[in-house]
């Protein structure tokens, strides 16, 4: 009861002081920094449940489209999609059976072999198998790790005509040739993708339900935090180190241990290095641009530079490689356009590219030694921004990571003319704005580290291309502010485009 007390008295403090402090900002703005603090006070009190975003589009399938096809999840391994699958069949259905093939017993494989043209037997022989009872429109399968089992995957095209129950399908490396050279892909099959977890459901792990919508109020009024500003920067930052993988997730909300977060990440690193030499066809190129990529994310301009790995190495040797790290969801690539208009993939460039890796936690760990448990006393240094690692590239990788969040493909634009200063300009990442009008519908967006950055490669961008592009975005380490037509955004408002 006492801590009860002693939270609402520094709740009414803290009220004070932003009253005092705070007179220019509107008393709704106030009210939602009110919010965040009650949320604050309130966090042990919480739910913890890993809440995911796909939740909703598994439910809009269910409602909508389950009897007209299948949906077929996608993403790296560990990004949670067998959990999101079985919380969805506890709670919608009246039953539920998943068949993980990766523990399958052969005679639940051989149903898909030997029944498929006897429905009732097959569905029978499954209840059987599993002691699941199925109910006719009431029953979710699941097919967990279906690369595994490319037959059973073949086989939703008859049982989705069937209908009397829904699938869904889960896997990784699910469009790798191998996985479907042997079979027919259905066409009653809808993909969506799952990516690690965001910044929000990040928060919702820990419990705040409240930074979120407070930093999205804020961009929309277009106002500085003021004292939220540090808070919601500090747990930002957690998020960058932490990032979004839920094993990992979960015992940084279970623990605030930055050493048990880093154990889990690597091993997570270590399975994908398995996976590679398991499932890969060009296993050592593919392990190359694997193992590079934290050290070409420490150049300047991001840029992969494929000589750095062998000397005279060309695109055609590699693509292969890039494809297969870009398919299992373990890299994301950033490619250069050479117009920013819409269509901006008509104007790609596929032979320059940056490689992103999909969860910047897992990149911070990729960059330290793998052999080895980044201690405790090393990442709050980094928290405090007092170890010398360089933050710009893990600050652009997580932009990346939450603009593909946030269903954006990701460009940037480059020009390198050695003849025209005026024309020479790199610009981090293009985005298409979300409402298409008759112009202005590219967003061009930089990331700056530290206090001293120039921003000349973006007047000139915007000079250059003034119709066909939107109001510049510069992501820094500072508040809000508009300067000369450009808008600066804390780091962590990139979570609003």
């Amino acid at each position: 009861m006492s801590t009860s007390i002693d939270n609402y008295k520094n709740l009414e403090y803290v009220q004070k002081v932003l009253s005092e402090n705070l007179e220019n900002v509107q008393i709704s703005s106030l009210r939602i920094i009110e919010n965040v603090l009650y949320s604050l006070i309130e966090e042990k009190e919480v739910s913890r449940k890993m809440k995911r975003k796909i939740y909703d589009q598994l439910l809009e399938w269910k409602r909508n489209d389950s009897r007209d096809c299948a949906l077929l999840i996608d993403g790296a391994r560990r990004v949670g999609k067998s959990y999101i699958v079985e919380e969805f069949g506890k709670n919608e259905y009246k039953s539920y059976i998943i068949i993980d093939f990766n523990r399958a017993k052969k005679e639940t494989k051989e149903l898909f072999l030997s029944y498929l043209n006897d429905l009732d037997t097959f569905f029978l022989l499954l209840s059987t198998i599993y002691r699941t009872r199925l109910y006719q429109h009431e029953s979710l399968i699941v097919f967990d790790e279906v690369q595994l089992f490319p037959e059973a995957r073949a086989a939703i095209k008859y049982l989705v005509q069937d209908s009397r129950y829904d699938y869904i399908e889960t896997g990784s490396l699910i469009s790798i040739r191998k996985n479907v050279k042997n079979i027919q892909i259905p066409s009653e099959e809808r993909h969506i993708k799952m990516n690690p977890m965001d910044f929000e459901e990040f928060c919702w792990a820990l419990g705040d339900y409240q930074t979120v919508p407070c930093i999205r109020k804020f961009f929309e009024i277009r106002k500085p935090l003021g004292p939220l500003f540090r808070t919601i920067n500090t747990l930002f930052r957690e998020y960058i180190i932490v990032g979004g993988m839920p094993q990992a997730v979960k015992a940084f909300a279970e623990t605030k241990n930055f050493s048990k977060v880093d154990r889990i990440k690597r091993d997570i690193l270590t399975l994908y290095r398995n996976d590679i030499a398991k499932y890969g066809e060009d296993i050592a190129e593919t392990t190359a641009i694997f193992d590079e990529i934290p050290s070409q994310l420490q150049k300047y301009e991001r840029k992969f530079v494929l000589s750095d790995i062998k000397s005279g190495a060309r695109m055609r040797s590699y693509r292969d490689a890039f494809f297969w790290l870009a398919d299992s969801g373990v890299m994301t690539p950033c490619y250069n356009t050479t117009e920013p208009s819409l269509g901006l993939k008509m104007n790609m460039n596929r032979t320059t590219m940056k490689c992103f890796m999909a969860d910047t936690g897992l990149l911070l760990s990729h960059t330290f030694n793998e052999n080895s448990i980044v201690s405790e006393e090393v990442y709050n240094k980094i928290m405090l921004d007092k170890l010398a690692v360089n933050f710009g590239n893990l600050m652009e990788n997580v932009v990346a990571q939450i603009l593909t969040a946030n269903g954006h493909s990701l460009y940037f634009y480059s020009n390198p003319d050695r003849t025209d200063s005026s024309s020479r300009m790199e610009i981090d990442f293009l985005i298409a704005k979300n409402t298409i009008t008759n112009k202005h519908n590219i967003l061009p967006i930089e990331i700056k580290t530290g206090k001293n950055y120039t921003l000349s490669s973006l007047r000139k961008f915007r000079d250059k291309f003034r119709d066909q592009i939107g109001v510049p975005y510069v992501f820094h380490e500072g508040e809000y502010k508009e300067e000369d037509g450009i808008v600066f955004l804390p780091l962590f408002m990139v979570i609003c485009l």
